[in-house]
């Protein structure tokens, strides 16, 4: 089946990003939420984005108005009837998804593949909830989703190898790199070698060894990151990081990700990172 038009739930930044990015590369997209209010609020971020590059002359006002003009806002679900790909990129709690992608599998066409942008959780759970586990596939993009060039496909255990194929086809015309993820495992690739990075890098503060500076300073340095790891959790919300940590050592019982207490204290203090105006550090955010 042919892909034109791409259903996306959830307009937050990881939702409102990949339709953003789908748009751009030239196919309709419908974006939904619970509320058109934050529809709305994802669509206006793109605005500013596009005007931006129109300002540096990388885009032109035709341009941004053809992108502007795939997308079809909505906050009622039998809007996505018609899609031909869906993707769910809403809040990371397994009980909310389940019932919502059950209600969406009733209105989607037999033939259509639903996707999950979860960032750890099981793939095979999620899917559980609709009658097409074997077109049901794990689709992590990763933020800012309109640059960030990976994204990971995941397996649930029913997941026929022509969902695979198909869905790698489709994320490949939005211009990302696809990994396959075989097995269904908790926190997948990137999420699993990343936060137990997180929780060492906060037990050595705990331990008095460094301050977050000198360690995001020496991650970068030492290993060529890009960012440290606590300006990574300041960027994309100390709070997310938590959840990481505590979804995957329920789901293992494994130590390595075990939260320390010290980001639990953080986020109890209201310090979710840059969205909140501070988290490990207080002067990243222009005011």
């Amino acid at each position: 089946m042919a892909i034109k038009k791409l259903g996306v739930l959830g307009a937050g930044a990881m939702g409102g990003g990949i339709a953003h990015l789908a748009a751009q590369k030239g196919f309709e997209v419908v974006l939904g939420d619970v509320d058109i209010k934050y529809v709305d609020g994802a669509v206006n971020k793109m605005v500013k984005l596009m005007d931006r590059n129109v300002e540096k002359g990388k885009l032109t006002v035709e341009e941004k108005n053809a992108v502007l003009g795939r997308i079809t806002k909505t906050d009622k679900l039998e809007d996505f009837a018609a899609v031909d790909f869906f993707i769910e990129a809403i809040i990371e709690d397994l009980e909310i998804k389940k019932t919502t992608l059950s209600k969406i599998d009733k209105i989607l066409r037999p033939e259509v593949i639903m996707g999950s942008n979860t960032s750890s959780m099981s793939i095979t759970a999620i899917a559980s909830a609709t009658s097409r586990p074997d077109k049901f596939i794990g689709t992590h993009f990763f933020n800012p989703a309109q640059v960030m060039r990976l994204c990971e496909l995941i397996r649930g255990s029913l997941t026929s190898e022509e969902t695979v194929a198909a869905a790698a086809e489709f994320v490949q015309a939005l211009g990302k790199t696809t990994v396959d993820v075989k097995k269904d495992s908790p926190g997948f690739i990137v999420n699993r070698c990343m936060i137990p990075q997180f929780a060492e890098a906060i037990r050595l503060v705990d331990e008095g060894v460094a301050t977050p500076k000198d360690i995001d300073t020496a991650i970068k340095l030492g290993l060529n990151y890009p960012m440290g790891p606590f300006e990574l959790m300041d960027l994309t919300g100390v709070d997310i990081a938590l959840a990481f940590m505590d979804y995957v050592y329920g789901e293992t019982g494994r130590e390595l990700w075990k939260a320390p207490l010290a980001i639990k204290s953080l986020i109890r203090a209201g310090r979710m990172g840059d969205k909140t105006g501070a988290g490990w550090y207080t002067d990243r955010v222009k005011k």
